[in-house]
């Protein structure tokens, strides 16, 4: 039997790594990030145990990387959603449903981000790795195509600016809403509230229905 072409060899190991970085991001969302090891991982994934420190030095970096991806995939999928932004205002729409990609896993996926969050804080920071760089190309896309004049200067800016907004969300006993922040982040980037993917407006209860709350 001839031995593997190289660029077979890739494409295995790249389809290896993906499925790890998918079964993170599964285990860590339905049990936390202490309560998943990386024996499950690998169980969850279909991989022998030693493939994890192959590709990861640890299971912060691991997640951390599969965090990244998560983020890259909902991106890149929200800016190819049909109808494609078009016309002179094309780069604010690409811009919004970046934004409205990020804090929609943070309300999708709470369990996951604040585990997430919680890591950029620990020992080993913020993990620069493949992941880590597709995303950030997207955004620089988006500023790019939002009209800054900067976006290697824009780029840490709004990428702080969604890092806190997530924390916001998910900040346990001073949450803030998305959409509260979701307007404060299209204010600052002058994007109408139309943009993206706008939140359904919360139901009226009407000029009694608080009142009859307060009343118990």
């Amino acid at each position: 039997m001839s031995p593997r072409r190289p660029a077979v060899n890739a494409e295995l190991r790249r389809r290896s790594r993906e499925r790890l970085l998918s079964a993170t991001v599964e285990l860590v969302a339905e049990r936390g990030y202490e309560a998943t090891t990386l024996g499950d991982i690998a169980d969850r994934s279909g991989s022998a145990r030693g493939l994890i420190s192959y590709y990861f030095p640890g299971k912060r970096h691991l997640l951390q990387s599969a965090v990244h991806r998560l983020m890259h995939l909902r991106i890149e999928e929200a800016l190819n959603c049909e109808p494609a932004p078009q016309g002179p205002r094309a780069g604010d729409e690409q811009l919004a449903r970046a934004i409205d990609a990020v804090l929609g896993i943070a309300v999708d996926q709470p369990v996951l981000m604040r585990a997430h969050m919680a890591g950029l804080l620990q020992q080993e920071g913020f993990v620069h790795c493949v992941e880590q760089q597709r995303l950030g190309t997207l955004l620089r896309g988006a500023l790019v195509a939002h009209g800054s004049p900067a976006p290697e200067a824009d780029y840490p800016i709004l990428r702080a600016l969604l890092m806190g907004a997530v924390v916001a969300v998910l900040l346990p006993g001073a949450a803030l809403p998305a959409a509260r922040l979701r307007a404060e982040l299209f204010d600052r980037y002058r994007l109408d509230w139309e943009r993206g993917f706008p939140p359904a407006p919360e139901p009226d209860p009407g000029p009694e229905g608080p009142l009859r709350h307060a009343a118990g």
